[in-house]
């Protein structure tokens, strides 16, 4: 019989890793499978087979991206204060797959039902699986980072092999198959969990109150149940948010304002010292909602010109452009993110490395020249509007260094700068920002699409790779604002570094 271990015995592991460890990141790294490879097929499916517009694929790409990433803080805090970080992630698991297994039975009769079980699901699993790595170490163990790479790692592996492999066994077999992929990984993820959670000991368990004698309060049971009742009660008008895209925008013109209401009210409540930090807060909520409205064209308008405009061969390897555009990116973050955090120590103990201000401004700079390479590809392309897949793919390799100057510090950075009352708030907004982006996206991938039936690949090309050249200029102007700003938004920041 297998001991449950206690926290203390979990974090004072020896060895650069904790067991546990192990555990979470193949859990994670199947259900980043399952996400990315879902990911990686909506446009394209949306288009071939639903018969739907460029224009109307990308503005429900994005709706459904935007609902992600705002049931993602939804999630978390329910985990917080009911479920526990261990039921929120096995209820997130068991909509997912549920969500996979009808829109395997039939995809064209029930997307939109699978599309809302998995967009709910996600919300439920994402941010606490990574919470609970998290309270694998001590607050001051220096091995925290590592632990995390690896778990970055696992991310990025399971992104890469569903990224390509889901999308291309639907164009290539059957979109049944696909889909029911996503099914039996995610199956394995929940499966993976199950058998090892008794490692984690008291990680990840519902959430304890204590009377005033210090005797636990037990969790009602009809809360727990309420939420489960609530979620799936909630999946019918998701599912009619998306599929009427309207009416998410009516909820995004409302959420946002009220969140940023909400926050100024707040910050009455606090000195004028807090006040400039969580005015630094805004600036890179603000800019990433930015950032991801750009990068975030690889599950819209980056599928559908893969898709279109795209020759199949890789310096002679044949392969499929739709699972490039999927996987490129989380291969070169397998492969560059160890180097490039190499670069951050060395330029630390130089004393030169870049401050967070401007370590986003260079994120947008690499944004902005891996648009303009895609721009480029119009140079490249023959009379049927085919261009080369080698140039697109080094679009990606630029684009990935973007994703590492802004992604891993900007959950840090919004814990580093909110006042401890305020860091649930601060969080939510970071991952609404997220939402805001991927909805951004949507909108900006249907606007470079022509939206007349009879467009050419030719006329594809040049629509699309126009709107790359502006979202290079927009992304280079941004990057050069944030890098002249960041003496006077360091200010702002006081002491955070």
């Amino acid at each position: 019989m297998i001991k449950t271990p206690t926290l203390s015995e979990i974090q004072n592991f020896k060895g650069k890793y904790p067991r546990q460890l192990w555990s979470l990141f193949f859990s994670e790294m199947w259900e980043r499978f399952s996400f990315y490879g879902m990911r990686g097929m909506l446009a394209y499916f949306m288009v071939q087979q639903l018969l739907m517009r460029d224009d109307e694929a990308q503005l429900q790409y994005g709706a459904t991206q935007a609902f992600v990433y705002a049931f993602t803080f939804i999630g978390g805090l329910l985990a917080d204060k009911i479920l526990g970080f261990r039921k929120s992630l096995v209820w997130g698991a068991l909509l997912m797959i549920l969500g996979s297994i009808i829109l395997a039975t039939n995809p064209k009769a029930f997307f939109f039902v699978g599309i809302g079980f998995t967009i709910v699901g996600t919300g439920f699993f994402k941010p606490n699986i990574s919470t609970m790595v998290g309270q694998l170490y001590k607050d001051n163990d220096s091995r925290r980072d590592a632990g995390f790479s690896m778990f970055y790692a696992g991310i990025n592996l399971g992104a890469m092999l569903g990224g390509y492999l889901c999308v291309w066994i639907g164009k290539s077999y059957s979109w049944n198959l696909a889909f029911g992929l996503a099914a039996i990984v995610m199956t394995i993820s929940l499966v993976t969990f199950l058998i090892t959670k008794k490692q984690l000991g008291p990680i990840g368990l519902m959430p304890q109150r204590f009377d005033e004698s210090g005797a636990p309060i037990p969790m009602r049971r009809w809360r727990e149940v309420s939420v489960y009742l609530l979620s799936l009660a909630v999946i019918p008008l998701i599912v009619f948010m998306v599929a009427h895209t309207r009416y998410t925008d009516w909820f995004m013109y409302l959420i946002g304002p009220a969140t940023l209401v909400y926050l100024l009210f707040e910050m009455t409540r606090y000195s004028a010292a807090e006040n400039k930090k969580l005015a630094a807060a805004l600036v890179f909520i603000l800019s990433s909602i930015v950032f991801w409205a750009f990068f975030e064209q690889s599950g819209g308008s980056l599928a559908l010109f893969a898709a279109n405009n795209l020759h199949d061969t890789f310096f002679g390897l044949r392969l499929d452009p739709n699972g490039v555009n999927n996987s490129s990116n989380a291969l070169f973050v397998i492969l560059f993110a160890p180097l490039l955090g190499l670069g951050w120590l060395w330029l630390a103990k130089h004393r030169r490395e870049p401050n967070t201000v401007v370590k986003f401004g260079l994120g947008f700079l690499f944004l902005g020249l891996s648009f303009f390479i895609l721009y480029t590809t119009r140079f490249f392309a023959n009379e049927a509007g085919l261009t080369s897949l080698e140039i697109f793919t080094l679009a990606y390799f630029v684009m990935t260094f973007a994703e590492l100057c802004l992604s891993p510090i900007g959950l840090s950075i919004m814990t580093k700068l909110s006042p401890k009352p305020l860091q649930g708030v601060m969080m939510g907004m970071w991952f609404l920002a997220s939402a805001y982006g991927q909805y951004v996206a949507g909108i900006l991938g249907a606007g470079m699409a022509l939206v007349h039936d009879n467009a050419t690949q030719s006329e594809k090309l040049i629509s699309y790779t126009q709107g790359y050249q502006n979202l290079a200029i927009y992304a280079l102007v941004m990057g050069l604002i944030l890098i002249v700003a960041s003496k006077g938004i360091k200010r702002l920041m006081q002491e955070v570094k």
